[in-house]
């Protein structure tokens, strides 16, 4: 088979989650166990760093690879979903495995797990373990892909875990209060390994504190370590901030949310240092300043071209928009100084709080509503229905490139124009010929 063959392979005959949603999702571990003693246990073979959360697990997960990185070793960095790539889940030092690696792993192996009818998820972590475990790999950083407790990572120990934030998101599998969100995530909690908690609320600590406490796992909460303490945007791209131990850093990453995940990141590094990780001042600072580079991470506020402006953000709940609001807000603000528009491009999947996220979206901006490539995306047209109802107005294109490109059509130089709803619709976008294409 071709790269292009096996990946088509991959994505048809293994349920993907991206695709059908919850119909992908298999709960308990018993194919990842089967997969694992296959291929001879190979998470064993390499130190781990496990990360959680419902929001900031990716921009977390490609940080602390970039630092530890930095600090000369050799990294694993296993996330999703990808963007453009299905290998942009799979790297070692921020290189992609490459197409090769993945066709002889499914054409040597298919006749293994075929039988098991794995999930793409299941397929796609035991492709990654083995991978990283052939390159020898130093330390593997893992993301969660849903929940924790029955996500087919958790069969890792690691180092350190970190636990991001909690927020509705997924609540048909994870639950619907933030306690029930919270317990799942928790899961991710072992027998005296250090867990990092990024922000909590009045629902989620006590899940998390009893997790621990019956784990005898040292909790750190990074929220009260404040080991951030200014910050502020750049003029032209990143955040500056000043912190108690690592002095002023430059992160690369600009959302607003960066804050809150740099107390984590950094609260993290402290484990990993007590851990025995030689990590110092100059590898953090290097992460944080590179890690796009160093990672190949893409999609988080990221500037696609000035004049107009384009933004694009993966940013997918309500949770997430909280961040994204208030950046479209100073975004608005500066459009006031130069008569400039505010356009965005917006879809969502079918298993989001669409409402919760329509009624925070600012009302003095004009709408493209659109539709992403993946059978979970809602309809354009219903998308355009229900934003009325909040206020939002605008047209609406059956996919998102025609969307993006009635947008760059009718903007001024002068104009902002935001990309997001859905890490799909930046998929489509980032895989778009006519990506930042002008006028």
């Amino acid at each position: 088979m071709t790269y292009e063959e096996t990946t088509e392979y991959l994505f048809t005959s293994a349920p993907l989650f991206q695709q059908v949603g919850g119909d992908a999702y298999k709960e308990g571990l018993y194919n990842t166990y089967q997969l694992d003693e296959h291929f001879g246990h190979p998470h064993r073979k390499f130190k781990t760093v496990h990360v959680a959360g419902t929001n900031g697990k990716g921009s977390c997960s490609h940080t602390l690879a970039a630092i530890l990185q930095a600090s000369g070793l050799k990294v694993g960095l296993f996330t999703s979903p990808h963007l453009v790539d299905f290998r942009e889940r799979i790297r070692v030092n921020g290189k992609m495995a490459s197409k090769e690696y993945v066709v002889r792993f499914v054409e040597k192996h298919r006749n293994f797990f075929e039988p098991l009818h794995p999930s793409f998820f299941e397929l796609t972590t035991a492709m990654a373990f083995k991978y990283f475990a052939e390159q020898e790999v130093d330390v593997a950083v893992v993301e969660v892909g849903l929940g924790g407790r029955l996500d087919c990572t958790n069969i890792i120990t690691p180092e350190v875990c970190a636990i991001t934030n909690i927020s509705f998101d997924h609540v048909a599998l994870l639950g619907n209060t933030l306690a029930k969100i919270a317990s799942e995530k928790a899961g991710i909690i072992k027998q005296g390994v250090p867990v990092v908690i990024g922000e909590t609320t009045d629902e989620t600590r006590p899940v998390f504190l009893a997790k621990a406490t019956e784990m005898n796992a040292p909790i750190y909460w990074a929220e009260e370590e404040k080991e951030v303490i200014e910050f502020r945007l750049n003029p032209n791209n990143g955040i500056s901030y000043q912190t108690k131990n690592y002095g002023k850093i430059e992160g690369e990453l600009r959302g607003l949310c960066q804050q809150k995940n740099t107390n984590t990141i950094l609260c993290v590094v402290d484990r990993l240092k007590e851990r025995g990780f030689d990590i110092t001042t100059e590898h953090v600072r290097k992460g944080f300043a590179k890690v796009c580079e160093m990672t190949g991470l893409m999609g988080r506020w990221q500037t696609l071209q000035e004049h107009p402006k384009v933004v694009c953000d993966t940013g997918h709940n309500k949770g997430g928009f909280a961040w994204i609001v208030q950046q479209l807000a100073q975004e608005a603000s500066l459009l006031k100084k130069v008569s400039g528009t505010m356009r965005i491009v917006f879809g969502m999947v079918n298993d989001k709080d669409i409402s919760g996220v329509l009624s925070v979206l600012p009302k003095d901006a004009t709408y493209y509503f659109c539709q992403a490539s993946v059978k979970r995306a809602l309809p354009h047209d219903e998308i355009r229905r229900m934003a009325s109802d909040y206020g939002l107005w605008g047209d609406s294109f059956p996919t998102v490139s025609e969307a993006y490109q009635a947008a760059l059509a009718h903007a001024e130089k002068s104009d902002f124009i935001y990309v997001g709803g859905s890490s799909f619709v930046v998929a489509d976008l980032l895989s778009s010929p006519i990506l930042c294409q002008k006028n």
